[in-house]
């Protein structure tokens, strides 16, 4: 059986050797779960150690990203956790009227099921159509199928509760198109999304924002990491803007705590009362 140490500097020369040759940093994501990832996508190939995949990883752009798709979270739903949309419902979405154009930064969108439920939100509330939500995240594949929009139906139909949980004013049938096994999301509701690449790991600052919804994904990354993309989403949002994060993530106890009030406690929505500068 291999020693830990050595493992763990093959780990440390993987994870440098993705950085400087294609500039993704997963170099302060949580250690045991990128770990897993490795152990799990090496089994997956047949792979019998790190060292052994680093040169095909520098010289295979293909087979660089079947691995970083594996660091890519992508386990998500529609109206996931239905509490926190009902407060977007009913706290945000009041004060995005008081805007005449709104931005929404979704980060870290997935396969999209989130920034739809969001959108879907947003329409009921009357402000959808003054706003333009960019729904960004690092995985081009992930990006495909959120922008497509193409769901088994067996899972919206699961949603369906959460939707009505989440004080839905409709059907969540009405905001798609069934056929055979599969959904299509209402075309309509693509019109104010812009998909978009980014990382939030070595990107910079994305606009201004008056709301940024990035749930579920800082629990992957390291305190220091946390600390970065806390930062980039404070300086990325306008004063009075709110950020929504994942459950088992929190503003308390980090250095950006004085720059906001709770909204929402339970469903982890802030509000930016400092500003930059």
């Amino acid at each position: 059986m291999k020693p830990p140490q050595i493992e763990n500097i093959e780990v440390d020369l993987l994870l440098e050797a993705i950085f400087r040759r294609y500039g993704y940093d997963f170099r302060s994501y949580a250690r045991a779960s990128i770990e897993r990832r490795i152990r799990q996508f090496l089994a997956d190939i047949g792979g019998e150690s790190i060292s052994q995949i680093i040169p095909k990883v520098l010289y295979d752009r293909d087979f660089f990203m079947q691995l970083a798709r594996r660091f890519s979270i992508s386990v998500t739903e529609m109206f996931r956790d239905p509490f926190v949309y009902r407060a977007v419902r009913e706290t945000v979405a009041p004060m995005l009227r008081t805007w005449p154009h709104i931005k929404i930064w979704n980060a870290g969108c997935a396969t999209g099921e989130e920034v739809y439920s969001l959108a879907i939100v947003l329409k009921e509330e009357g402000v959808f159509d003054r706003a333009t939500v960019y729904a960004t995240d690092f995985n081009d594949e992930a990006l495909a199928r959120a922008k497509e929009g193409i769901y088994e139906i067996d899972r919206l139909r699961e949603a369906s509760g959460n939707y009505q949980q989440a004080g839905g004013k409709s059907s969540l049938s009405a905001y798609y198109h069934a056929r055979y096994d599969a959904v299509a999301m209402d075309s309509t509701l693509k019109q104010r999304i812009v998909f978009s690449n980014h990382n939030l790991v070595s990107d910079h600052v994305f606009g201004e924002m008056h709301l940024i919804f990035c749930r579920n994904v800082m629990i992957y990354f390291n305190r220091e990491l946390q600390k970065r993309v806390l930062g980039l989403f404070t300086e990325s949002l306008a004063r009075g803007g709110f950020l929504c994060l994942g459950t088992k993530e929190d503003l308390r106890f980090t250095d950006f705590s004085g720059r906001y009030a709770v909204v929402d406690d339970r469903a982890k929505i802030y509000k930016k009362t400092v500003a930059d500068g």
